[in-house]
């Protein structure tokens, strides 16, 4: 029922903007409609000249607790022109806790201020190139950072409200002042009302708890590296990914002035995210993919499926949500780390972004949403692209790990292993998914690693996996990791090394018009590549005294068995015709999370343990790539090489 009625939603919202397309070309079309309904927004209007303004929007909560409501700081870039001749505009929304702290985009931009309080340099390029175009940018400092009252709560409801409450400004819900704690009130009466929200990380994370609300007005959102849960951004399933927890992070981004106000808010953080893992209403609060059944807005998704900052079990469990409720969206997928499609595909991002959003804030029918749904980075550069994400021929496949002939070192199938087999591995804090790989055909200590014979023909996994494991282990305490690896020679984005799959270079391009305090030009990046002999391009993690409940940890009996399914990170990945498929399951992943109380030795059932993987073709597919001679066993001494093992990733999403 709700699911229809979501259709019946999304099929007027489609009606009324191909009904009002006319309309908006007259009334938003700088050129007129002459000749037509216009298909694309063009640079007719003064960036110099643009209005730059400041307006503090009041929340409607009180999160410092100092007795009045919290205002948010908005700077606003919209050109001069269609206000002049009565014409209303779209906006383009980034609310971000980074535009004083840490700056935004590969340079780390922050905002600057002229003599009298407006922006001067507006982070990224948004503005250079989208206010000539016709519309406003429109920059909001979350509660608690930079110019705004209030506190930073890492993604709860002032970080929601924060900018929720800007979309009920521009569209007359909300009250705007022309100062921090004056009286004088703003309206914005320039706007259509419409507006898309973008940003990476953090930024997006906003993005998608507002859409989140169903909020009024709010037309699309393009999430970009973005979390869809917080508890995931700091567990899995009871697994800590770091050693930190949500206050450090609000510490960190915070104004002085909130920092010293806000001690409450910050005590709450501690008590309400206890480090054992255990879910609790803070991470209820701050769980999107809960609230998908409220979105409304359009969504153009953008991952990095070797993000292994804000990790891509974020896009794939939202996305996955989002598609069950009939949401109309569009996904890139790039083999990078945490980095931004303006330096990794820079021309081609500009040109479908400005496309999305004259679709979606204009109206305009330039054929976008009969496109492609998704653009896939194959190879470092090359791109491919499938008209559903993932394909419809995708079906989730159980393969079975099975005893090989040397200990830890077995086959990958899809025969379930005798009754009785075992595998036992110890965990080793030290040793990461890299390490596990490099050694795959070796008997090792600290891993049990299965894999199939070479394939016959490419086999291509698309969307998210899972992993049932059933393990006895020696001590009260034990985590669990599981990875997919590609066994086969390769040229990678190298996802590890400082830039995440990118080098920046010194030359730069321009995109839109610039003035003295704020450039359009940005700097040049390329590729940066590594050949390798393996690709961890899936993994998952647990703490097995989750086994019961992925809300709740349970002490463990040594010598008891307990079965737990671990979540693997969405990706699309093709295993190539020659390649091997192998699957590694071991304890702690040095660097993506954090170890045991102890030094547990895990006892795997092998019977009892399989993943569950999705594959393009089913299990047919899976069947004919693995069909032919039994590998030889390789030499014991073999060491494959990869990218550089994960290092203590950042604990801060996109700064």
């Amino acid at each position: 029922m709700a699911i229809r009625a979501r259709g019946t939603r999304i099929q007027w919202r489609s009606f009324v903007v191909a009904a009002v397309a006319a309309l908006m070309a007259v009334l938003l079309s700088p050129a007129g409609a002459a000749q037509g309904a216009p298909r694309e927004s063009r640079p007719v209007y003064s960036y110099e000249n643009a209005i730059r303004e400041s307006v503090w929007v009041d929340t409607r909560i009180d999160g410092d607790a100092d007795g009045k409501t919290d205002r948010v700081a908005v700077d606003i870039v919209r050109p001069r022109e269609p206000a002049q001749s009565g014409r209303k505009i779209p906006v383009i929304m980034d609310a971000s806790p980074y535009y004083a702290c840490c700056g935004r985009g590969n340079e780390s931009q922050k905002k600057t201020y002229d003599a009298h309080g407006n922006v001067v340099q507006a982070p990224l390029f948004y503005d250079n190139y989208f206010v000539p175009r016709g519309y406003a940018m429109v920059m909001v400092d979350l509660a608690g950072t930079n110019r705004s009252d209030g506190c930073v709560d890492v993604g709860g409801r002032s970080d929601v409200q924060s900018a929720a409450s800007v979309v009920d400004w521009l569209n007359g819900r909300a009250r705007g002042y022309s100062s921090r704690t004056g009286d004088s009130r703003v309206k914005a009466g320039w706007t259509t009302g419409n507006v898309g929200m973008i940003g990476k990380s953090y930024d997006g994370t906003v993005a998608n708890g507002v859409a989140a609300t169903g909020v009024e007005g709010l037309k699309t959102i393009v999430p970009i590296g973005a979390i869809s849960s917080w508890y995931d951004y700091y567990f899995a399933k009871g697994a800590p990914l770091y050693d930190s927890g949500p206050d450090w992070l609000s510490n960190y981004v915070e104004s002085p002035a909130a920092r010293a106000r806000c001690a409450a808010v910050q005590q709450r953080l501690v008590d309400e995210a206890p480090r054992t893992g255990d879910w609790t209403r803070l991470w209820n609060e701050r769980d999107h993919v809960k609230d998908a059944d409220e979105v409304t807005a359009s969504v153009f998704l953008v991952h990095g499926m070797q993000d292994l900052n804000v990790r891509a079990k974020h896009f794939g469990q939202w996305w996955d949500a989002l598609a069950e409720e009939g949401v109309e969206r569009k996904i890139w997928l790039s083999q990078t780390g945490h980095v931004d499609p303006f330096d990794f595909r820079r021309a081609e991002w500009v040109t479908t972004l400005h496309r999305w959003f004259d679709h979606e804030l204009l109206g305009y029918d330039n054929g976008i949403d009969r496109e492609p749904m998704a653009d896939i980075e194959r190879a470092p550069g090359q791109w491919s692209t499938d008209k559903v994400w993932p394909p419809r021929a995708t079906d989730l496949t159980e393969v079975r790990p099975a005893k090989g002939a040397f200990a830890g070192v077995g086959t990958l199938g899809p025969k379930p292993s005798a009754p009785g087999a075992t595998e036992t591995f110890t965990d080793d804090p030290q040793l990461s998914e890299t390490d596990w790989a490099a050694q795959i055909d070796v008997s090792t200590p600290g891993k049990t690693g299965f894999t199939t014979r070479p394939l016959a023909r490419d086999l291509r996994l698309s969307g998210s996996a899972t992993v049932t494991v059933t393990a006895t282990p020696s001590t009260s305490t034990a985590h669990l990791s599981a990875v997919l690896v590609d066994l086969g020679p390769d040229t990678i984005r190298d996802y590890a090394a400082s830039g995440e799959g990118i080098s920046t270079l010194p030359e730069r391009t321009c995109w839109g018009p610039s003035t003295a305090g704020d450039s359009s030009c940005f700097k040049e990046t390329k590729a940066k590549t590594r050949a390798v002999d393996y690709t961890v391009f899936s993994r998952g993690w647990a703490d097995l005294g989750n086994y019961a409940s992925a809300k709740k940890g349970r002490p463990l009996t040594p010598g008891k068995a307990y079965t737990i399914t671990l979540d693997l990170a969405a990706s699309d990945h093709v295993v190539p015709a020659g390649h091997r498929l192998a699957l590694i399951i071991a304890g702690t992943d040095a660097g993506l999370i954090d170890p045991p109380a102890g030094r547990p030795t895990v006892t795997v059932d092998l019977a009892r343990t399989f993943a569950d993987i999705p594959v393009v073709g089913g299990a047919g597919a899976f069947a004919r790539a693995t069909s032919g001679p039994a590998p030889e066993a390789a030499p014991f001494e073999s060491r494959l090489d990869g990218v550089a093992g994960p290092g203590r990733t950042q604990r801060v999403p996109g700064a």
